[in-house]
């Protein structure tokens, strides 16, 4: 579950969305009813504090904050947003995380992607002298975006620093527009950083508004708050009826389906999965998904066709080597297809993750055995058992380590940011902070690893990554391929060579990293 906290608009009837109708949906519910509704599955009963008086609504806040033991999703009350976006921001696996916008290039300061980048492009400002960020003045910005002050300076991941009425930041560049999720290990420091602001609340100006500057206390005191743009789905702070009657076609208009199903996909799956599978599949999970199949009904199809694969490679017969091919192929598209019904239709369950887990690691050794009884019936000898056994022992070894590691890796605390009291009136010695920083994380291993992270910024060197740590997509389509091309013997040495460097190269990797 997670606490739903609205930030309701003072009383009024251009403010209050309860006097806000959307008329052209069904039901003509007004703004209010429509997101009370949206939310109702996250939290039955959401918490609802009036903005009129920042003090008392940062007081409430930190109240609420102080009382939860889930996480939080602040959202204000006359927001018009299409679900996926709620659900997407709700689901973030981050500290924080902030729905942002940024200003217009042609309005904007310079958009470097480093809160410690000592140079950037040229501002489009006309005959004005270029300054680099780290010699400019920091400001109070007076520029508005969606009708709120451009006062955050938003970096490649993360919020870089906010400004208030009173508080100056280095050449900002965007807005907070509004959903805020916060977990449960920061409530404690969102409900003391809100009664911190509450007690300065008579130094902020009329015009800032309140979740920014929830944000801007959360940044100064540590707190990582990661960024995310609408990109194709639809959000906008309403206060009129005029702004509603706007809002609700360019909502209807945009594909929120679409962006759904894109977001069944996992971001970051191997070059097979990304270019040979997932093109498709995501198309045949919804399919399944709108005829009320489950994720495990889908895992069943996978497991029937692995083992398939496998009485076919037994055979040790070419066209059946081939067919064989063929349904591990299939088995690896509907291995796949599971996890993406599973995401657009918001079905998740222990069993289904255990039952994926488990029967990813039994096709592919079953296919090993398959494919060393096939070799064995044709005659050419027994000794293959020793390839399939290195094979399984390899793989076994690197799921091991993949999994012990992750668990150590969720254990190791967050990296501590700069903090900067709240009453220092500008960010220059929380980015200098930051310079700092970087400087110290940028020695030894720690530059290594960078370097080798800029790198994947090359597409061709971001692949060739994917590719080497050998991921489930590419170990079935080198089974489907040398077996159906070549012989068993051809798909063990595959296996147990590429999957060998694939060991070294990820143990390595994990050592230099365990160790900074």
């Amino acid at each position: 579950m997670t606490r739903v906290v609205l930030l309701g608009a003072s009383p009024g009837p251009d403010t209050s969305p309860t006097g806000l109708r959307l008329a052209t949906m069904p039901g003509n519910p007004t703004v209010g009813e429509r997101l009370h509704g949206q939310l109702t599955s996250m939290d039955p009963r959401p918490a609802r504090i009036e903005s009129g008086d920042v003090a008392a609504a940062l007081r409430a806040l930190a109240d609420v904050a102080e009382s939860a033991t889930e996480n939080l999703f602040i959202i204000p009350e006359n927001s018009v947003v299409h679900d996926e976006l709620i659900y997407q921001i709700s689901k973030t696996k981050r500290g924080a995380l902030a729905l942002v916008a940024k200003e217009p290039r042609g309005n904007s300061g310079a958009t470097e992607e480093s809160p410690s980048e000592a140079a950037e492009a040229p501002e489009d400002n006309g005959p004005e002298e270029y300054v680099p960020i780290d010699e400019a003045e920091p400001e109070i910005g007076h520029n508005r975006v969606e009708g709120l002050p451009v006062r955050v300076r938003i970096g490649k991941s993360r919020v870089v620093s906010v400004g208030t009425a009173r508080h100056a930041v280095t050449r900002p560049n965007g807005v907070v527009l509004g959903p805020l999720h916060v977990s449960a290990r920061n409530a404690p420091t969102l409900a003391q950083t809100c009664r911190d602001l509450a007690d300065m609340a008579e130094v902020f100006g009329p015009d800032d508004d309140l979740v920014q500057l929830v944000v801007f206390g959360l940044v100064r005191n540590g707190v990582s708050v990661g960024i995310r743009g609408r990109r194709d789905l639809f959000y906008r702070r309403v206060t009129t009826q005029e702004e509603v009657n706007e809002a609700v076609p360019e909502m209807v208009g945009m594909n929120e389906d679409r962006s759904r199903l894109n977001n069944a996909v996992k971001g970051a799956d191997g070059f097979f999965t990304t270019f040979f599978v997932s093109t498709y599949s995501r198309f045949i999970a919804r399919w399944f998904a709108r005829r009320g199949w489950t994720p495990n009904q889908v895992t069943l199809i996978s497991i029937a066709l692995g083992v398939a694969a496998a009485a076919c490679f037994a055979t040790g017969d070419r066209p059946w080597m081939v067919l064989g091919g063929v349904l591990i192929y299939f088995a690896f598209v509907f291995d796949c297809v599971d996890g993406q019904v599973a995401r657009y239709a918001r079905k998740f369950g222990v069993l289904g993750a255990w039952l994926d887990a488990t029967f990813d690691r039994f096709k592919e050794y079953v296919v090993f055995a398959g494919l060393a009884v096939g070799w064995v019936v044709s005659g050419n000898g027994d000794d293959i058992w020793i390839l399939a056994l290195a094979a399984i022992g390899l793989q076994s070894v690197r799921h091991l380590l993949d999994f012990s590691f992750g668990i150590a890796n969720r254990r190791k605390p967050p990296a501590k940011l700069p903090t900067l009291a709240l009453d220092v009136p500008d960010d220059r010695d929380l980015r200098q902070a930051l310079v700092r920083r970087k400087v110290e994380r940028a020695q030894g291993m720690r530059r290594v690893l960078k370097m080798w992270t800029k790198a994947g910024r090359f597409r061709m060197v971001h692949w060739a990554r994917k590719m080497i740590v050998f991921p489930i997509g590419e170990r079935f389509a080198a089974i489907a391929i040398t077996a159906a091309l070549f012989d068993a013997r051809i798909t063990f040495l595959t296996l147990v060579i590429w999957g060998s460097v694939a060991a070294i190269y990820t143990l390595t990797g994990r050592l230099m990293r365990s160790l900074v």
